[in-house]
């Protein structure tokens, strides 16, 4: 026993730059004659579309929306569509879309390069337009990333193991289109930079005169303190009044 109605053709989604104008479509069969209702839901609030009883939806693309088509005979049996997503980018770059675009993927957003402590969050983001929406795969150094394969790639603690080099691939029935590659290093903490034997040296240059002040740090979060902070100050004091510096010393 069939269905008496059943969904031929599913609309699709799509990702647009704002003012873009293409047609969301659905096709059914049933048993009698179908009518059509669109609805649409932006920020959780579902509503008809006055007007839309068509196959076919005419949009002009203002906002990121979701979108459904109700379709029911003369017995009253109705189905709905698959919910389609209709995203749209507010800012592109100036030329994009290519003129006379035919729905292939588009870059709008690159990943970029970054430096990420071991142990924390890792997250490269790209974008790309295209009718149907462009579908995401992630690469690590060429190898597909299994998994990664949303605009969004995360990784929740990042290992040494996972520096490389990253970009996305975009692709849907219309061809495909890559990020940029950009570099990502994954590292430990860096400690406090030396300084003559951990001494923060701020050498101001003026007009009138070249003045210095040491400061002798024997506190470090990070780092074992100094043996003779008091001496290292005292002796980088001579050295540089022997350069000509006015100097001024101060210890924590």
């Amino acid at each position: 026993f069939s269905a008496a109605i059943t969904v031929t053709e599913q609309p699709v989604s799509a990702s647009v730059p704002a003012g873009f104008s293409f047609t969301l479509r659905c096709r059914a069969q049933g048993r009698t004659a179908l009518h059509y209702q669109w609805f649409c839901q932006h920020q959780s609030v579902c509503c008809r579309i006055p007007g839309a009883t068509k196959q076919d939806l005419p949009i002009t693309a203002q906002q990121t929306q979701l979108y459904t088509c109700r379709i029911n005979d003369l017995y009253k049996n109705a189905v709905f569509t698959d919910w389609v997503k209709v995203e749209v980018h507010q800012c592109v770059a100036r030329g994009l879309p290519p003129q006379l675009w035919q729905g292939e993927p588009v870059i709008v957003l690159n990943p970029s390069e970054q430096r990420v402590e071991v142990g924390k969050p890792l997250q490269l983001q790209c974008a790309a337009m295209g009718v149907p929406a462009p579908s995401y795969q992630w690469y690590r150094n060429g190898n597909l990333l299994e998994h990664q394969n949303r605009k969004k790639l995360w990784i929740a603690h990042a290992k040494v193991s996972d520096s490389g080099t990253y970009l996305c691939c975009a692709s849907n029935s219309h061809g495909e289109h890559w990020t940029n590659a950009v570099d990502i290093h994954i590292g430990e903490q860096s400690q406090p930079m030396a300084a003559g034997l951990q001494l923060c040296l701020l050498v101001f240059l003026l007009a009138t005169g070249k003045i210095a002040l040491l400061v002798g740090n024997n506190h470090y979060q990070h780092h074992p303190n100094l043996m003779a902070p008091v001496t290292d100050v005292f002796e980088l004091s001579l050295l540089l009044e022997q350069l000509g510096f006015q100097v001024v010393s101060l210890l924590d």
